[in-house]
């Protein structure tokens, strides 16, 4: 009798811990892109790319970003958020070697710092791949109140809107499926909990308990095999779309959002730049061709893809998602950045259709870093979409020095 009063005392207790570490966790919880105090040890496979490394780190701060700590009264601190797809997370690239990464490393050189009149620059990543403007609207509009200050915005993407499209079978008159919003965030005060211990607010009070104190490395293993395999299956399709139906409702959806994310940034840093996402188009060589995977109808990370778009198409709607990022951009009277003329040397600059090898995030980061301090280029609204790029009479520092 008295090892079941022990055992029904037992449970009553385990069961009012549990109710309270779910009410804890939605009264504490703050809206985070990444788990603060992530630390991960990407290991890739071997035939992934040539030209990116076999390992990268990823680590996470206090504020889901990617990037290192920051005291939110330290003084002089000159802090840059930067979001976007997969482009700007940078997943396949160590964090210095990503342009985020190195774009702070770039911004802390001692003329940097006196032309921005600060004495440390901060650029936190909150960038995810699949996101498009729709998920930097829900993902702006749930994060950015975390931040008392932001000295500046940089926000890239694009072509994720276009891939979620052409991923539904591109429908007529529909606009993209949108990644749901606890997928989007890593950290959210809704998020579901059961009564299995796995899934149990206790054990995942432990597990968020575990990652902030001990920062214990996460290790994956053969990271992007399915690349691989993606590959294989655009090459081999039994069928090429070389068109679309009318893609006004995802053009427009594209807008409507990227128009509401622009304002949630506007509101919240005094300084936005609009960096328009580049991608690898010319008269492809096979070997080129052989990189490519994106395009097809389905999910190739996680099923067998037979049908896929043209490329033509794919470069045909990313010119016109481009064009719209310009128009929002100077409607709202922002700046914009085009990387296109800078990013031009194929496989050296890419390692696929969008995703930078470390060579172009030097570039991209390069050239992000002169919007900012005026070195070799500058950006602002124009009339012309190709213009939003221009020389100016600085010295154009060189790329070898600049990232010595």
């Amino acid at each position: 009798m008295i090892i079941w009063i022990v055992v029904a005392a037992f449970a009553v207790v385990l069961i009012g811990a549990e109710l309270l570490a779910r009410w804890w966790i939605r009264q504490r919880t703050r809206y985070r892109v990444w788990p603060p105090g992530l630390r991960l040890e990407v290991r890739q496979h071997p035939d992934i790319f040539p030209e990116i490394e076999p390992r990268v780190r990823i680590d996470i701060n206090a504020d889901g970003e990617r990037g290192r700590n920051v005291r939110r009264d330290e003084d002089g601190l000159f802090r840059i958020l930067v979001a976007g797809g997969s482009s700007v997370e940078c997943y396949a690239l160590d964090q210095p070697t990503s342009w985020p990464g190195a774009l702070e490393r770039l911004l802390n050189r001692a003329d940097a710092l006196r032309a921005l009149g600060a004495r440390r620059v901060h650029v936190g990543n909150i960038a995810r791949s699949g996101v498009g403007a729709a998920e930097l609207d829900l993902m702006f509009e749930r994060v950015l109140p975390n931040y008392a200050r932001l000295d500046a915005i940089v926000i890239m993407l694009g072509a994720s809107t276009v891939y979620h499209w052409l991923e539904d079978g591109a429908p007529p008159g529909r606009p993209p499926a949108v990644v749901p919003e606890l997928a989007l965030l890593a950290r959210h005060p809704g998020q579901p909990f059961s009564w299995n211990p796995r899934g149990s607010a206790l054990v995942e009070l432990v597990r968020r308990l575990r990652q902030v104190w001990l920062r214990p490395v996460e290790v994956k293993e053969n990271v992007g095999a399915w690349l691989v395999a993606g590959r294989q299956m655009r090459a081999q399709a039994q069928e090429i779309r070389a068109t679309v139906p009318d893609p006004s409702t995802v053009l427009n959806h594209f807008e409507h959002h990227l128009r509401r994310a622009l304002r949630h940034a506007i509101a919240r840093a005094p300084r936005v730049l609009v960096v328009r996402q580049p991608w690898f188009e010319k008269k492809y060589t096979d070997e080129e061709m052989g990189r490519f995977w994106h395009g097809g109808i389905g999910k190739p990370w996680k099923e067998t893809v037979s049908v896929y778009f043209s490329l033509e198409v794919i470069n045909r709607l990313l010119s016109q998602i481009d064009a719209r990022v310009v128009a929002v951009a100077e409607e709202l009277g922002l700046e914009h950045l085009n990387l296109r003329p800078v990013l031009n040397q194929g496989l050296r600059h890419y390692y696929d259709h969008d995703h930078f090898t470390p060579e172009g995030a030097a570039v991209a980061a390069q050239t992000v870093a002169a919007a900012f301090t005026g070195w070799g280029y500058a950006v602002g609204p124009t009339p012309s979409a190709e213009s939003s790029v221009r020389r100016v009479t600085q010295p154009r520092i060189p790329l070898a020095a600049r990232l010595a």
